[in-house]
């Protein structure tokens, strides 16, 4: 046994001293462009420079601390073979202090000064004060002041010591807000100084030619802490135009590399998302008393909820990952932790994550505020060997290249980009070189802008809303490749609201509100000569009727889709008979009458809804 043990240590420290003898080389190297996903981003480097004859290491350095060991792949283009690839941390490289870092230092500098210069002059104030309340006694000891020299007296302290005593006021709200400023510098500096100074990732090529000579390589890897959101701009000027949709992405990057003048991809892919196609297990059915059925009300969703994310000492997280799960529609944390994001009518739960913390699902229930503390994953990373490739031809993509038609709605030069779709995937590319800085911000990336043709339709639920909404119908919305996400609403050339976009939405017709408009003016009475309540034998009759008011106060004539409702037994004792419904289309399943009217401008209208219910009189039921 011991002399196994003696050969192991041998052979080990004589692997460790061939591998410390091979000649290392750094290579150059420069990102030329990134695939961002969802909650991911591929990075695509070339890397170039001479390399030795025989078996030597080549290093391409600097690259991202969060980059993914398994999915680095490289491509060689020279007289030579690769042996293999694999990735360390390099915790010894150092970097300089940023420029970003220097200015605000300098600002730090300048704000002190200034609150140092406040500071004395409070004293001197407080000096000239105490002189003056010194000085307070006024004539001698053998006659008093003069009338006219009491109030001269008086009114020089009364002035001297307001103006003392405001510009103290002034002095202090100043090195207050001085104070804030400079704990924010001090925060953001320190946040840039933690993404510098983390271990940097190196991957170590392994080759060996026959001569010396140069050599080029592409690599690409994935890397975490970095991805886009889809985003909307949605205007309608008025309801006779077509609708302007402006595509955005929301990108955000902390990688710990920033990305400088590189090509950018948004693709609508997850590689994080398992690709393993799913399985039906065996239903059992069993009587109900076997059966455990989890029954609860799901409560009625905010329309945006709000918070912030922190670690476990609650310093704010700036870039974590904010994702309404099973959805496309999530945000980025800002410098300050905080987030603020749109919630679909489904949404459940809302997942949070951030490399280096283990990810959180909490759930919303109804909630609009929702703060996070995400804990340290203290899991060690493991060196895993990735295989290399040798010289070789480009790969071709399986897919079709679709350049989408679209006009754009702003003044200046929109970004071109095309839209290439792939077998199972979608990609937006733009064609200018962008850059990202690696500081957690959110950057907008205007993707594409259209003019749709759409139909505009207004709708109303005046027993539960006194406004109606303006929707827009877009047909054949398919081509335009999009995703689900948070969208702005311009109506009018005015903001007025948020809202989802539901681009995953399984109908031909794709409905886009447009929030409210006020200028269509709604009122719901409930008619007391309609509403009766009589015994006749063993049961009693109630009746109920409402009046519906309809006024267009706008300049153009509006179409309006009116719905309120009926109650719908379910009990055979009781019966509901509709009355008056001024010509409204009933559903008798679901009890809701609708109403589909065009309103000239200016015009005013009215709808009836009566109806009657039957139940015995030994019974009470509740219809208001």
């Amino acid at each position: 046994m011991k002399n196994i043990i003696l050969w192991t240590v041998l052979f080990f420290c004589w692997t460790q001293n061939f591998g410390q003898e091979l000649k290392e080389t750094r290579l150059n190297n420069q990102i030329e462009s990134v695939t961002l996903f969802l909650s991911s981003a591929q990075v695509f480097e070339k890397a170039f420079g001479s390399i030795p004859a025989g078996e030597s290491i080549l290093e391409v350095k600097g690259l991202s601390p969060y980059l993914d060991e398994k999915s680095i792949q490289v491509k060689g283009q020279g007289n030579f073979t690769i042996q293999a690839v694999n990735r360390r941390l390099d915790f010894l490289s150092e970097k300089e202090v940023s420029e970003q870092v220097q200015a605000l230092e300098k600002k730090i500098e300048e704000i002190q000064k200034g609150k140092i210069l406040a500071q004395n002059r409070i004293e001197v104030l407080a000096n000239k004060a105490s002189l003056l309340s010194a000085n307070k006694d006024l004539g001698g000891s053998q006659s008093g002041p003069t009338m006219a020299e009491l109030r001269a007296a008086l009114d020089f302290f009364d002035a001297e010591l307001t103006k003392i005593t405001t510009e103290e006021l002034q002095l202090k709200s100043k090195i207050v807000e001085s104070d804030r400023e400079l704990e924010r510098l001090r925060n953001q500096i320190k946040a840039i100084q933690e993404s510098k100074n983390k271990a940097t990732s190196v991957v170590r090529i392994r080759v060996k030619a026959p001569a010396a000579g140069q050599a080029s390589f592409q690599l690409n890897y994935l890397v975490a802490n970095a991805g886009w959101y889809p985003k909307y701009d949605v205007r309608v000027k008025t309801v006779k135009e077509p609708l302007q949709l402006n595509y955005k992405a929301e990108v955000y990057q902390n990688t710990g590399v920033d990305w400088n003048n590189v090509k950018l991809r948004f693709s609508n892919a997850n590689p994080n998302q398992s690709g393993q196609a799913p399985e039906l297990d065996k239903w059992e059915l069993n009587y109900a008393r076997f059966t455990t059925v989890n029954k609860f009300s799901v409560p009625q969703m905010p329309g945006t909820i709000s918070g912030v994310v922190v670690d476990m000492n609650g310093s704010p997280i700036p870039g974590a990952s904010v994702l309404v799960k099973g959805t496309t529609i999530g945000t980025a944390t800002d410098f300050n932790g905080r987030y603020t994001l749109t919630l679909p009518t489904n949404a459940q739960s809302l997942v949070f994550s951030f490399v280096g913390y283990g990810t959180q699902e909490m759930s919303v229930r109804g909630r609009s505020t929702l703060n996070v503390s995400l804990v340290e994953d203290s899991q060690a990373l493991q060196e895993v060997v990735v295989t290399g490739f040798g010289a070789s031809e480009k790969r071709s993509v399986t897919g079709a290249n679709v350049t989408l038609r679209g006009t754009s709605t702003a003044d200046a030069a929109p970004l071109m980009t095309s839209f290439v779709e792939n077998q199972t995937t979608v990609e937006i590319e733009v064609a200018e070189p962008y850059t990202i800085k690696t500081n957690g911000e959110r950057t907008l990336v205007d993707l594409k802008g259209y003019e749709i043709p759409a139909n505009y339709r207004y709708t109303a639920i005046p027993k539960l809303d006194k406004d109606a909404f303006l929707l827009a119908e877009i047909s054949d919305w398919s081509q335009y490749a999009l995703l689900e996400g948070e969208s702005n609403l311009y109506f009018e050339d005015g903001f007025v609201g948020r809202s989802i976009l539901d681009a995953a939405a399984l109908q031909d017709t794709l409905m886009i509100s447009m929030g409210r408009d006020r200028s269509i003016v709604m009122q719901r009475e409930k008619v007391d000569q309609f509403s009766k309540k009589r015994t006749i034998g063993s049961n009693i009759t109630e009746s109920r009727g409402y009046e519906i008011t309809l006024k267009n106060n706008k300049s153009q004539p509006v179409t309006l889709l009116v719905k309120d409702q009926i109650p719908v037994s379910v009990n055979s004792a009781i019966t509901v008979t509709p009355g008056e419904l001024s010509q409204g289309k009933l559903d008798p399943q679901t009890g809701i009458v609708t109403w589909e009217i065009t309103l000239s401008p200016g015009e005013q209208r009215k709808l009836s809804l009566q109806y009657e219910v039957k139940y015995p009189k030994t019974e009470r039921i509740i219809l208001d």
